[in-house]
């Protein structure tokens, strides 16, 4: 009941706040018959994590489940950044070479997360009320390590997912996909 945990509960449910809208985003896309833009990583993703984080945040908010809101949060400034800029159209084109950046500071954040939870079974005197939630967190960022992995594959080592104009000549195209 400190002042610092009930403002960690606070930053919490802003934080599940902004899952639900990247869910609504999906929602959106896939009424918009967007298809090029949802894949299974998407619908998954935002799918999954308003959820999760409304029961956690009901169960054991704060925490050690703090941390990997923190990255998240972070890691989306980055992707809505590289949004909003490819959302200028040709003008901005040249700028958004990062693409593919994005996806390893993805893969990164993942690991880092599952890293962090990790702790959890090497500290024997860990008081954490509700283990299953620190369960939960590894089995996501192993999971989504998994998903988006395979998402770089095909995106950047198959090339399924890069622009047309890109696989044909190598050259820099006007297209834009997003990245999950």
């Amino acid at each position: 009941n400190s002042p610092e945990a009930l403002r960690m509960v606070r930053v919490a449910w802003l934080f599940m706040l902004s899952k639900v809208i990247e869910l609504m985003d999906t929602v959106i896309f896939i009424l918009r018959k967007k298809d090029g833009q949802v894949t299974f990583l998407h619908v998954f993703h935002h799918s999954v994590l308003p959820w999760s984080w409304w029961w956690g945040i009901k169960i054991a908010p704060g925490g050690m489940g703090s941390f990997h809101a923190m990255i998240n949060s972070s890691v989306h400034v980055v992707m809505y950044l590289y949004y909003g800029l490819s959302a200028l159209g040709p003008v901005a084109q040249p700028y958004l070479w990062w693409k593919k950046h994005m996806t390893a500071i993805q893969l990164i954040q993942f690991v880092l997360v599952s890293l962090h939870i990790s702790q959890y079974y090497f500290m024997p005197s860990c008081n954490y009320q509700y283990p299953v939630i620190i369960h939960l967190i590894w089995m996501y960022g192993t999971i989504f390590f998994i998903l988006f992995s395979n998402f770089w594959y095909h995106s950047y080592t198959k090339g399924k997912r890069l622009p047309r104009a890109v696989q044909q000549n190598g050259a820099p195209a006007t297209t834009k996909v997003k990245a999950n």
